[in-house]
């Protein structure tokens, strides 16, 4: 098979989840150790977006732009909770005056229970990116594994992606969760490298206390897997610091960089045994062995 060209570098950022409990302690001194790793580029994750102007710090957006300049961070894309398309402008408007010009949508809408209930969200997440676009901004959709059980023949994350618009409606593919779904990330970074603008990676313990893949043994792929039965069914030391673990993260890069709107890699920590900052300092070192990134 013929190899393809690489196209370009990939920017690695952070997922501010991965520092969650530092970030409720101390938020400010927390984004600055952040900055003190070596991290340029993070993304929130909030889940009170609609209460605190969209990023959880308590700033006005030209106040939060300048402690994130003052830090010589960049925010380059957030997860909003809940999508309330009535005062979902303001928070979008809040992040165009940021410099944030994507936000997406990463846990709020599973189990999905039927093709009624999918084509719903299919539309909800079209409208969404509607008002996206007319800020000149994108939203993205984040999977976990939920997304790789299947309708008929079809898996829930093809029928996503079938069901809205490729103008409006573009992928944050995470591949730890794709591997867990029991799928092939470079296969589905193949499949969908025009809609990826996002890419989320963790890592996966070389002597983990479960299958990789969560439908073998660990939950029925046909169960409906609810918010609580999926914290229920993860187990904490399937995580562990990335580079460190199993995943073919060499291979997944060299794929990743023939997507054309593909800027960022992101590395995330759902969770760790570690001091939440050592994690972070741990992945950025073990990180820096892979080709086709940079980190300035």
């Amino acid at each position: 098979m013929m190899e393809r060209e690489v196209v370009a570098m990939l920017k690695v950022g952070i997922q501010l989840y991965s520092v969650r409990n530092s970030l409720k302690v101390e938020p400010f001194k927390t984004l600055e150790k952040i900055s003190q790793a070596g991290y340029k580029y993070v993304e929130a994750a909030n889940h009170n977006a609609l209460e605190d102007n969209g990023v959880g710090f308590g700033l006005s957006a030209k106040d939060m732009k300048k402690a994130l300049d003052n830090l010589g961070l960049s925010i380059i894309g957030c997860h909003i909770n809940p999508l309330n398309l009535e005062r979902l402008p303001a928070v979008l408007d809040y992040h165009q005056e940021l410099g944030n010009n994507q936000i997406g949508c990463d846990i709020e809408f599973f189990p999905y229970e039927d093709m009624d209930y999918l084509l719903r969200r299919c539309e909800l997440f079209n409208q969404v990116g509607e008002l996206c676009k007319e800020r000149g901004m994108r939203f993205y959709y984040h999977n976990h594994y939920q997304e790789f059980q299947r309708f008929g023949s079809k898996m829930v994350y093809d029928l996503i992606m079938e069901h809205t618009d490729p103008k409006l409606v573009y992928a944050e593919i995470d591949t730890y969760w794709i591997m867990r779904g029991g799928q092939d990330p470079l296969k589905l970074i193949e499949k969908y490298r025009d809609r990826l603008i996002l890419l989320h990676q963790k890592d996966f313990p070389k002597n983990a206390p479960q299958p990789v893949k969560m439908f073998d043994g660990i939950i029925d792929d046909k169960e409906s897997i609810t918010f609580t039965l999926f914290e229920d069914t993860i187990n904490t030391n399937c995580f562990t610091e990335i580079g460190t673990g199993m995943m073919p993260i060499q291979d997944i890069i060299n794929a990743a960089l023939i997507a054309p709107n593909l800027e960022y890699i992101i590395l995330e920590q759902d969770h760790t045994k570690l001091n939440e900052i050592d994690s972070i300092q741990v992945s950025m070192e073990a990180f820096r062995k892979y080709s086709g990134t940079e980190w300035d």
